[in-house]
Parts: C-alpha cells; structure tokens; sequence
C-alpha cells in the first residue's frame, strides 16, 4: 500500500519530480501491472514499494513492513517478502558462478539452507522452474534467454517471498518463449501463492496475464482498474492514446494464447 506518494531528483541540471502523489494498493496474490511510457514513473514506484527508493513524501508499506523505518533485525525478513526479476537476466547472473553457485550463495546469505542441505534445494528449485538439475554446473552463457529467466526466477523464488516484482520480463524474448515464461509465472504464482507486479509496456503481456492495472503518466497514475475494463473501455486519454499506438492488441493476443 502506498498513500500520496512523491519522488523528486534533483541534480545540476534542476529537479525532477518522479512520482507526484501516487496512491496504489496490491492485496495478498493479485497480479497487478504498471503499465506506461519510458520515463512514466512506474519503475519508480517500483522501487519505492521494494524499499529501494526512498520517498520524497507519503507513506510506505509492503508486506506488513514499513520499508523506510524498519529496525536492522527486520531488514532480512522484509528483503525476503519481495523479490525482483530483471528485464535480462544474463545481466545480473554472474558469468563465472554456475548457476548452482549462484542459487546457494542466495540459500547461504538467508540462512535458509546448511552446506550440506544446499546441493537439494538447489535441484528442488530447478525442477520447479522446468529446468534439468543437471544444469546446475553449467554457467549462465551456455543457456538460452528463456532459460536464464527461469533461473532468475529460480533465484528469486529461493527465499519464499510474497511478492515478485517482474520488471518487463518477457520483452526480450520471442512471442513462444514469452507465452513459456508467462505461463511459467501464472503457475508460480498460483502454486506459491505468490502476489505479482509486472512493470510493462507490452499491452497484450498485461491483458494475458495480469487482473488489475495501473496507467501511470508523467509521475502519476492516471487511471485505474481491473485490466479488462481499463484496456476495453480507457477512460483516460492516454490510455486511449497507448492503446491507439498498438492497433494490433488482439492480433498479438491472439498469437500468444495460441502458442504452444
């Protein structure tokens, strides 16, 4: 939950005003999307809700914690709560750690697994991505994009979180790829019972995939509500405007509720 909400960077060449009194709410296990232009303000938003971004003004609460006031023996557990997946996964995978390394040292720094218990949970981690256990000694170049983003997923599933924060995590891959990791998120999140915040751009992603949506334009949330009632009927004109810009919307979700 996050009440009037303003970000603002200043810097030599003035002030920026992020995010101008934004107000957003997230219930246990919704899929929710922020949606907007390049500059929008929505992975701003983001990471004020991760606690990564400290506000100018307004309040802050995820998961039960209030991110910017929290005592040092409750940061672990809120870093825990919520989780975040990359646009590329490559990039914040190590090039010289095995992918089993990397899923261990996740276990080790959280205190969630012992040496010998790892080695178990890694593979349990993999399997519930749809990855071969036997991949774990391979490094992240010898995997394709679809398949880093499970091991990222993996990665971020490691510590049980609450909610995962996907920062546009498909719109590097192809549709059939897309449809893959969508799906594999869908299942996930319902298995786990996992709330979701996808950050995109991808309308037909959002439609396919997420309950509420948020449209957010020059640091404010424009308008509001559940997807299909936002993109059938936009109340707001840029939303209409977003939706004008992609005229092929039901062509593209169309190809991907048919991809294999």
């Amino acid at each position: 939950q996050v009440e009037h909400v303003r970000v603002v960077f200043r810097s030599g060449a003035g002030v920026v005003t992020a995010l101008q009194d934004v107000s957003f709410r997230m219930s246990a296990g919704e899929r929710v999307a922020l949606v907007g232009e390049s500059g929008s303000g929505k992975t701003t938003l983001a990471r004020v809700i991760m606690g990564l971004q400290r506000p100018d003004g307004g309040e802050v609460c995820t998961c039960g914690f209030r991110p910017y006031a929290l005592p040092a023996q409750q940061r672990a557990a809120f870093r825990r709560s919520i989780q975040l997946v990359f646009q590329d996964p490559y990039g914040s995978l190590n090039p010289r750690r095995t992918v089993g390394r990397a899923l261990e040292e996740v276990l080790r720094v959280h205190r969630l697994a012992s040496a010998s218990e790892c080695p178990a949970r890694v593979a349990m981690l993999l399997e519930q991505v749809g990855l071969d256990p036997a991949m774990a000694d391979r490094y992240p170049h010898e995997f394709s994009g679809g398949q880093r983003q499970r091991i990222a997923l993996a990665r971020a599933l490691a510590v049980a979180p609450r909610v995962l924060v996907a920062d546009e995590p498909v719109s590097a891959l192809d549709v059939s790829v897309q449809v893959q990791i969508l799906n594999l998120l869908a299942d996930l999140q319902r298995r786990c019972g996992l709330g979701l915040l996808m950050i995109a751009h991808d309308l037909a992603v959002v439609r396919y995939c997420c309950d509420r949506i948020y449209v957010m334009h020059r640091g404010r949330v424009v308008e509001e509500g559940a997807t299909a009632q936002v993109l059938g009927q936009p109340r707001h004109p840029y939303t209409a405007g977003l939706l004008a810009a992609v005229p092929d919307l039901d062509i593209a979700l169309a190809a991907m509720e048919t991809s294999p």
